[in-house]
């Protein structure tokens, strides 16, 4: 286990719980940036640190599993707030390459899950 380890799993349990809990007739849009802020974003950057600074952190494989799935079931959170049922299977590496890339967690969401569409310009 990485010394990320505690803190994988804390984000594991909670996104659990907050994935259970999400009822999409009470979501908003407002809600959807709790979800980004306190929850996928804290996935991604999490993968993000321990990427970077010099020294490569050497998660395991139940602990990538842990965080891909506490990220996509935020995302999950995310898009119910829109509406929408989403089955999310992103990896926390092509997140993270996009949240390094537009510096911003509501971006990267939407590229990754389409949500909300983007209108034709």
């Amino acid at each position: 286990m990485s010394r990320y380890g505690p803190r994988i799993a804390a984000l594991a349990r909670r996104a659990d719980r907050e994935r259970a809990a999400v009822e999409t007739a009470d979501a908003t849009p407002d809600d959807a940036m709790e979800y980004l802020r306190d929850g996928a974003g804290r996935a991604i950057w999490l993968y993000v640190e321990g990427r970077t600074g010099g020294r490569l952190v050497p998660y395991s494989e139940a602990e990538l599993a842990a965080l891909r799935g506490a990220m996509n079931d935020w995302l999950e959170c995310y898009a119910a707030c829109y509406g929408v049922d989403l089955d999310a299977e992103f990896t926390v590496r092509e997140a993270a390459e996009l949240l390094l890339e537009t510096r911003n967690v509501r971006d990267t969401a939407q590229l990754l899950t389409r949500v909300p569409s983007r209108k034709p310009a």
